[in-house]
């Protein structure tokens, strides 16, 4: 089978990828199986100066590994450069904290002593997607691969090139051969590699429908699994918020990657009457430059695919069709590849597609809340819980208002987003588990209890269960 890769910019094929054979992946998984033990015993200092190399690698080859992302996926140039440099700022991250992260904890029992070890399961799978090519597998593999797990990939295969370049970031960064392995395969094989042997867990991020069927998969075969699915985060503007920072805010937050992100603020619920916000929400939408990606002036490039744009055109026109109001453009824009205008849409509502369900491109629903119980009932009324951001002149307030959102992050008067420091991930139809930090790290780890006594004493009758 040939994998290829789509300009979304023209829609038209730029490269061919000849799919692994089922002899190809056993060889490749065989290379992974070899060196896990190896791997695993690999000092942490020897590993966190190939992970350092790593991030030098990608710093060097920034141009080259931008560009391939923007004419794979349609990301703005700019914006591919500041996901390399992201994944190279993960690597350092990783590099100077995974041994901290992994230390033995000791824990004071009845016992001379006690502790908890953090030790790698094997080889992990990784299932990931488009829209952010690098970012998403390096956030799965710089903590994995310091904590001593190896890493085979299952990219999505509309980034084949991009799949292929990670991989040899890892090897020319001096890492063993079968550490990081990228298979080119089709979604039909990920059954088969989750029930390998040499698979110890499997971590995808996704749609819910790919994340339900790993996660039954993964279950099935007792492996672990993390999940990072769908969101449909609220964006909370107080009537306290300053309105022309918020506006400008909400655009941002709304039009990253062009808005084909899980955390990107997609309904933004507006407490009381802010005509001034929303005016300024409007204005901010309709001047955004949408272009060829490759232009450095460009802020909205095309949707990855044709399927993703006419799916965002259909709930734009039922969200219409069933009463919500036109702000903004709300189209397909006519020529080559695959453009959808920055479109805000008005008096959105529960049973809308623009309320119910995760719209992927540059698309905002906004919503009148009456008080803040309402706001927060409307913000929790989804089947997502990734993130949510609160804005407001009084963050205590927000900060109370945290408790009550059923996501996995809040942001308080700024951008959600992922960052090493902080773990991530959601709750509901969002996933399960956390990446990043020093709780993504320890989520493919046995988590081990050693208990020693110095001297050997008479056992008693007390319970051992």
């Amino acid at each position: 089978m040939i994998m290829r890769s789509i300009d979304p910019t023209t829609g038209e094929s730029f490269a061919e990828f000849q799919e692994h054979t089922p002899k190809e992946v056993c060889e490749l998984l065989a290379h992974a199986e070899e060196i896990a033990p190896a791997w695993r015993g690999t000092p942490f200092e020897e590993r966190a100066r190939l992970m350092r190399r790593a991030g030098m690698i990608l710093r060097e080859k920034r141009s080259g590994h931008a560009a391939l992302m923007t004419r794979e996926m349609g990301k703005p140039i700019t914006q591919a450069e500041a996901e390399v440099d992201k994944c190279a700022a993960a690597c350092d991250f990783f590099a100077d904290h995974a041994a901290r992260f992994l230390a033995d904890e000791p824990v004071k029992t009845d016992a001379s002593r006690s502790y908890i070890r953090y030790e790698p399961l094997g080889a992990i799978l990784a299932i990931m997607p488009w829209n952010f090519p690098f970012w998403q597998v390096f956030r799965f593999a710089a903590p994995n691969l310091m904590a001593g797990n190896v890493g085979i990939l299952k990219h999505a295969p509309n980034v084949s090139g991009c799949s292929l370049a990670i991989e040899h970031v890892f090897h020319d960064a001096g890492f063993p051969v079968g550490t990081f392995t990228s298979l080119l395969v089709d979604a039909s094989a990920v059954e088969g590699l989750i029930n390998e042997s040499v698979v110890k867990g499997v971590t995808l991020t996704g749609s819910g429908r790919a994340g339900a069927a790993v996660g039954a998969q993964a279950g099935r075969a007792l492996k672990k699994s993390v999940l990072e699915l769908g969101g449909s985060d609220p964006f909370i503007v107080l009537p306290d918020a300053d309105p022309v920072a918020t506006a400008r805010a909400a655009v941002a937050a709304r039009c990253v990657n062009s808005g084909q992100s899980c955390i990107a603020a997609k309904r933004f619920i507006v407490v009381g009457d802010n005509p001034r916000f929303e005016n300024e929400f409007s204005r901010a939408m309709a001047a955004l430059r949408v272009g060829d990606p490759r232009d450095r002036q460009t802020e909205i490039g095309p949707l990855a695919r044709r399927d993703l744009l006419e799916n965002l055109a259909r709930q734009v026109s039922a969200s219409l069709d069933a009463g919500a109001r036109l702000l903004t453009r709300g189209q397909i824009l006519p020529g080559k590849g695959f453009f959808y205008a920055p479109t805000l849409l008005a008096e959105v509502r529960p049973g809308m597609p623009a309320f119910d369900e995760e719209t992927f491109g540059p698309v905002a629903a906004m919503i009148r809340a009456s008080d803040i119980d309402e706001a927060v009932c409307l913000a929790n009324q989804t089947v997502y819980g990734l993130g949510a951001s609160v804005w407001t002149g009084d963050s205590a307030v927000a900060e109370r208002l945290a408790g009550r959102l059923e996501c996995g992050t809040v942001f308080i008067n700024g951008m959600v987003k992922s960052d090493p420091r902080l773990p991530f991930g959601g709750i509901k139809q969002s996933g399960y588990g956390r990446e990043l930090a020093s709780i993504g790290i320890r989520e493919f780890t046995n988590v081990k209890t050693v208990w020693v006594k110095d001297v050997i004493e008479p056992a008693t009758n007390a319970s051992t269960e």
